[in-house]
């Protein structure tokens, strides 16, 4: 697996013993995993708009990965914030 180096340098210090478990762990896990579970399941509803060109494209794009145009717009959206929308240099 590669680490970043903002990665490598929190491991460092967690192997360092630099790190401390906060008394009420049990708890604040439970928390920040609820959380977690909370915002995964919650879906807003967007608008956007362009041109008729493009939403073709998407459609297009969608229909021949088997996905609804809407969710794979979304799916797009997804990878992007997450880095791993890959630019295609053909």
């Amino acid at each position: 697996m590669k680490l970043t180096k903002e990665e490598k340098d929190i491991l460092d210090s967690v192997e360092k013993g630099e790190w401390k478990q906060i008394s009420n762990f049990a708890q604040e896990a439970v928390r920040y995993q609820e959380a977690a579970e909370a915002t995964l399941r919650k879906s807003k509803r967007v608008n956007i708009r362009m041109t008729e060109r493009d939403l073709i494209h998407f459609q297009k794009a969608a229909l021949h990965e088997g996905l609804p145009y809407q969710t794979f717009i979304s799916s797009i959206l997804h990878k992007y914030i997450n880095g791993r929308l890959v630019e295609n240099t053909r």
